[in-house]
């Protein structure tokens, strides 16, 4: 029994033997190598760039007070549209004290005036009427009281605008009530009623009270290498593609290129801007992220092949042209002229025709598989 259990276990020692010798010779043996192959065809080559960016409004305006104070009512809220001259909100006037005084106290002494000026008349009417002075000396006083009677109102006024904000003869072109400054939607309404609003001066931009802009007309604003922008001219176009809109496409015509770089990362960009055309019933919020797609330049009905199958030495371009068939095959490198590339599929200008047949790169053992 012993002796055979020694016979199995030296068979199958042999047999372990004998396999990796087989597996290692088989390692060992040059594989065949298999090229993908390529047929020249006439087709289109265009190079395209994207540029990131945002759409937004061409004319977006902030409208703020004319006057400081409180904010007592809002009209409209964030996404109506209004006309120019339309009211949005309401300021309440808090006015300051020593204008106030002021103009308190230049209606008491128009008041005062008014009085001394209606005695005066009076006493030269009297007068006048007994032919004891001119009519010239009573028109004078007719005119003082009518000058008093006018100052009495205009202080009044003055009074009222401080106080208020508002007078009764201007009530119409109010400074409390403000309104849109053109026609659009309402992008943003920052405040509230009950905040404290200032209005625009030397040392103060203002408090923004609404930001209204026309949605209607709408650029692309991005920035674009310093490698590329010299291939952009004026009134190309793009097609532009919102990020929250993907079944969405506008075109769009380059209308701005920044005749300076800011550097970006590390590299000069120029920033670009394209009026965009919207397609009916396209609607696009302002500050919408999208990319942008310029055709740089373009070759039609050319010669083309894959620039896998290219071999770049130094400035010269080759390619592998196919002979023979089977285990004769062979392959014969020669040059070419290249033109235009998209990257994938590159231009032959010479070297190659539609009937040769290029040889392209090794076919790996995964792809064989």
């Amino acid at each position: 029994m012993k002796k055979y259990s020694k016979l199995i276990v030296a068979a199958i020692v042999a047999l372990i033997f004998i396999g990796t010798f087989v597996f290692l010779w088989q390692k060992s043996q040059p594989k065949e190598v298999v090229y993908n192959e390529f047929t020249p065809k006439v087709d289109s080559i265009q190079k395209t760039t994207i540029i990131t960016g945002k759409i937004e409004p061409r004319n977006e305006v902030n409208v703020k007070p004319q006057i400081s104070g409180i904010i007592s009512e809002l009209y409209k809220q964030p996404g109506d549209y209004v006309n120019a001259g339309d009211v949005i909100a309401k300021v309440k006037v808090i006015p300051d004290m020593s204008q106030l005084s002021s103009a308190e106290m230049r209606v008491r002494l128009a008041e005062i005036n008014l009085k001394q000026s209606q005695t005066d008349f009076q006493r030269e009417e009297n007068l006048f009427n007994q032919k004891l002075v001119s009519a010239d000396e009573f028109d004078k006083s007719k005119l003082a009281l009518n000058q008093a009677k006018q100052e009495k109102l205009a202080a009044e006024d003055a009074l009222q605008v401080v106080r208020d904000g508002v007078s009764k003869s201007n009530a119409k072109a109010s400074s409390t009530l403000i309104r849109s400054t053109i026609s659009g939607v309402i992008l943003d309404i920052p405040v509230k009623v009950g905040n404290s609003v200032i209005l625009a001066n030397t040392f103060n931009d203002g408090t923004t009270i609404a930001t209204v802009a026309n949605m209607n007309d709408l650029i692309f604003r991005g920035n674009i290498d310093e490698t590329e922008v010299g291939q952009l001219v004026s009134s190309m176009p793009m097609k532009i593609t919102v990020g929250a809109l993907q079944d969405l496409k506008f075109d769009a015509a380059l209308e701005y290129i920044s005749p300076k770089a800011v550097e970006s990362n590390g590299a000069n960009q120029f920033e670009i801007k394209a009026a965009v055309r919207l397609s009916e019933g396209g609607k696009i919020r302002s500050g919408y992220s999208a990319n942008a797609e310029i055709v740089l330049s373009k070759a039609d009905g050319v010669l083309t092949i894959p620039e896998s199958a290219i071999e770049f030495s130094g400035d010269s371009t080759f390619v592998y042209i196919i002979k023979g068939e089977g285990a004769e095959k062979t392959y014969q490198r020669t040059a070419v002229t290249t033109g235009l590339s998209d990257g994938v599929n590159i231009e032959i200008k010479k070297g190659l025709t539609d009937k040769d047949k290029v040889r392209g790169p090794e076919i790996i053992a995964d792809d064989k598989e």
